[in-house]
């Protein structure tokens, strides 16, 4: 049994993590907004005093859309930046044997070739609507490799696809393209309006398959290097917004706003990294996931939960 922290515990990837952690008997402290603001250095010590930990998975974060990040990009620069070097650094002060930072796909370069491969990663600046968040992502990983050769603190560092599955943020105004297609095509029976023109693809990796990947990357890997975690298959937003209507069964009409942006025009990581050092391959095809989000968030607004 490991005494692990999650920080971002109570959101939607930490959950499904927890989740897991717990069924393998692991002592868990979770580490929610209300109790602990990680921005904040001396609420992060205290963190670090009551948990004491063995493990951290590092997955809070601020993020949303494109339209949250246009609306937070200070916010969201300055947040993510400083609970990953608040974490970082309280990991080094109380010796906490290893850290596993979740990154984002959004640090990669707005025309990284494809498929993005971890040695891309520096070689351009980010998609515009999301730099100031994949940028202090990825300062994050600039700081675990310093300080892993000065303190010699163990700090892997993935770099997830974007993520999608039950308990998902289906929030109006910050969600993902995934669940944000869900609710408006589950709300709007006629006419759903979509940003851009659908021609920007996604890789789409289910939560469970993420968590995996983080379980076993905590338990195998233990190298400097950043690791994608995906599935290698590149979806259109068209294609995806398509599949989504036939899950839920909209027959409505969908209508692309051209005048909102595209986001990055293409994304499809190269997995090949993370199957040969800690063997981690996703399991789940984009409609099986799909088909269990959509049921979820049905249950869900069954019981006023969503």
């Amino acid at each position: 049994m490991t005494r692990i922290l999650v920080t971002g515990g109570g959101g939607f990837l930490g959950s499904h993590l927890v989740e897991r952690l717990e069924r393998e008997d692991h002592e868990v402290f979770v580490a929610r907004r209300r109790d602990y603001d990680l921005t904040d250095a001396p609420a992060t010590a205290r963190l670090f005093d009551e948990a004491r930990p063995e493990l951290v998975f590092h997955l809070a974060a601020e993020v949303g859309g494109i339209g949250a990040n246009r609306a937070n990009p200070g916010r969201y620069w300055y947040a993510n930046l400083m609970m990953g070097v608040n974490v970082l650094e309280q990991g080094r002060l109380h010796g906490t044997p290893k850290l596993v930072l979740a990154g984002t796909v959004c640090a990669y370069p707005k025309f990284t070739p494809v498929p993005f491969s971890e040695d891309d990663l520096w070689n351009g600046y980010p998609e515009e609507t999301n730099a100031p968040y994949g940028v202090a992502k990825k300062t994050l990983l600039v700081g675990a490799q310093a300080y892993r050769e000065q303190y010699g603190t163990n700090a892997v560092f993935l770099l997830p696809a974007n993520l999608y599955g039950p308990r998902d943020n289906f929030h109006e105004t910050n969600a993902h393209v995934i669940p944000d297609l869900i609710r408006k095509m589950s709300d709007n029976p006629t006419e759903v309006v979509l940003w851009g023109d659908g021609s920007p693809t996604r890789e789409f990796l289910y939560v469970e398959d993420c968590v995996e990947g983080l379980v076993l990357a905590a338990e195998r890997y233990d190298g400097a290097e950043p690791v994608n975690l995906g599935t290698g298959v590149e979806t259109s937003i068209r294609e995806t917004a398509e599949l989504v209507a036939e899950i839920v069964g909209f027959d409505g009409e969908i209508v692309w706003d051209t005048t909102m942006p595209n986001g990055q025009p293409r994304r499809r990581l190269d997995a090949s990294l993370a199957e040969r050092l800690f063997g981690f391959r996703a399991a789940t095809p984009l409609r099986e996931g799909l088909e269990r989000t959509v049921a979820w968030y049905r249950s869900a607004a069954l019981h006023g939960a969503r």
